[in-house]
């Protein structure tokens, strides 16, 4: 689905990644690494946000720069802070933009926006006002958008962050159904245990590709190393 061959990337005089390969097929694969790390950059790399400087991203064979004017919806991203994403007043209009962008009528994305809210349960959320809901709920609304749309590759960028206990549940869940490839990034570890692939990226690079459980649990005992370590600075 998703091919990064020898891509490097620049921000500025920053160098994010220096021939940075990955082949990423498996249907669940989770991004970990401290902050800076590069997961973030290597969505923007993804979705055709960012195009690299040398090598090349791909998916499904089309660069991935040009995926938004050839394929719409081919790729989906939601943002870590759903106000970057969110462009319309209500929750409806929200969920149909991604339908008219393929073509659809307006009225006929509306319709059928009100009529999936519907099936998840939420009947009388079309006519709400963003500006009435909480962080968790804005972000929810993008997971909405995102499942209306299906994607072929979803990307979820710190996706767990803003959301309560029930409704990380409820995303953990729907991340279990969906039938596309998805490829999450977060510090909430205990999402990733059943996933198929964790990859820890550290300062642009691969620290470590593997089992989730392995990937894991070895990037965890990093971190308690390095801050015993600066414990023992400290004392």
């Amino acid at each position: 689905m998703l091919s990064i061959t020898q891509a490097g990337l620049k921000r500025g005089n920053t160098l994010v990644f220096d021939d940075l390969t990955l082949n990423l097929h498996e249907p669940r694969i989770g991004l970990i690494g401290d902050n800076g790390a590069g997961k973030s950059s290597l969505f923007r790399l993804a979705c055709g946000l960012e195009a690299p400087y040398t090598g090349s991203v791909s998916v499904q064979g089309l660069p991935a720069y040009r995926i938004n004017a050839q394929r719409p919806n081919l790729v989906g991203m939601m943002f870590q802070n759903p106000d970057d994403q969110i462009v319309f007043p209500t929750v409806q209009e929200e969920l149909a933009l991604g339908l008219t962008a393929t073509g659809l009528p307006r009225r006929e994305a509306i319709a059928q926006a009100r009529a999936f809210l519907a099936t998840r349960g939420l009947p009388d959320w079309p006519e709400r006002a963003i500006s009435s809901l909480s962080q968790g709920q804005r972000q929810h609304v993008c997971w909405l958008a995102m499942l209306l749309t299906q994607p072929a590759l979803i990307l979820l960028d710190e996706p767990f962050a803003s959301l309560d206990l029930p409704s990380q549940a409820l995303l953990h869940s729907d991340l279990a159904r969906v039938g596309q490839q998805v490829i999450v990034s977060t510090h909430v570890l205990e999402h990733l245990q059943d996933f198929d692939r964790v990859i820890w990226l550290e300062q642009g690079r691969v620290r470590a590709d593997g089992h989730p459980v392995t990937v894991c649990a070895d990037y965890r005992a990093d971190v308690a190393a390095r801050i015993a370590a600066r414990t023992a600075k400290v004392t």
